[in-house]
């Protein structure tokens, strides 16, 4: 199955997918991406004949120059004047490894690769009005429904709780009832 295919199907058909795609180009942000959960929930909507409201729009861009959190805070507040009520996340991956006390990442693809699960760890953007994918792990746990960490997650005591957390607080399998959980 062509899961590139399917995920850039799911978004296209979209109006509003889009338009936060080319609203966040527009940003001209270096290694930017749409990212996480906004993704991955709509391809559990899309399998699940659902439709959740956005909880979040995760846009995560590399800038190893403009580190500060306010440089985040004045690209949120830009995107909130080009779509009103949408839940922006502005973050530069260039200081986030500092979150789950990591090493420097040196690109938003390495970052991607370090989130808590693999079905989260996807993201996209629009370049040259077309949708590219970053998925350091593939999408077949996303289309498949399988939830379960990362490797950096699940090789690392002290990160594996992170994981778990997340899994039983986010409460997933109450709206998509057709996930599975992997613990390791």
């Amino acid at each position: 199955m062509d899961y590139e295919l399917q995920l850039t199907n799911i978004i296209k058909s979209e109006q509003l997918m889009m338009s936060i795609l080319k609203t966040v180009q527009e940003l001209q942000l270096k290694d930017c991406w749409v990212a996480a959960g906004v993704i991955r929930n709509k391809v559990w909507d899309y399998l699940h004949s659902v439709q959740t409201e956005i909880n979040d729009i995760d846009v995560i861009y590399f800038d190893v120059l403009h580190s500060s959190i306010e440089s985040e805070k004045a690209l949120e507040s830009k995107l909130q004047k080009s779509m009103p009520h949408l839940p922006w996340s502005v973050k530069n991956q260039a200081r986030m490894h500092v979150k789950n006390k990591l090493s420097p990442y040196s690109s938003s693809f390495e970052s991607v690769a370090h989130f808590p699960e693999t079905p989260t760890a996807v993201a996209v953007r629009l370049n040259n009005n077309q949708i590219e994918i970053l998925a350091p792990y593939g999408l077949n746990d996303l289309f498949e429904g399988l939830v379960r960490p990362t490797p950096p997650f699940n090789q690392d005591s002290k990160l594996h709780p992170i994981y778990s957390n997340r899994v039983q607080s986010k409460d997933w399998g109450s709206i998509w009832n057709k996930l599975k959980f992997d613990s390791h």
